[in-house]
């Protein structure tokens, strides 16, 4: 699912919502969700999941071309962690009825 295809969605199912407004709204989401963890916050969406940021310390590295030894700055990386009932959803038996594309897209 892209964020177009979740902007339809929430303009389709909430029909106050029109388009901007829906646009809108995922992009004060998005942006919120950003700069929490730009802060260093955690996000945890009950039901859903919770958004991190993991640490990844300094290394040693190849450039693959010429094969000399690069060292590699530590980083902070987005990491997401799926909440129990998304875990158990995305386990269970996909639906019968074609609704969804291979490959686990959204089909059209």
């Amino acid at each position: 699912m892209t964020r177009s295809d979740l902007v339809e969605l929430l303009a389709e199912r909430f029909g106050q919502l029109t388009q901007r407004d829906a646009d809108a709204a995922v992009k004060t989401m998005l942006d919120a969700m950003s700069d929490a963890l730009v802060r260093g916050h955690r996000i945890e969406i009950r039901g859903f999941g919770s958004f991190s940021i993991n640490r990844r310390p300094p290394r040693m590295g190849r450039n693959p071309r010429t094969g000399e030894r690069v060292q590699i700055p530590e980083r902070r990386v987005p990491h997401f962690k799926p909440g129990k009932a998304l875990r158990e959803a995305v386990g269970a038996e996909p639906p019968a009825s074609g609704d969804e594309a291979p490959g686990g897209g959204v089909g059209r």
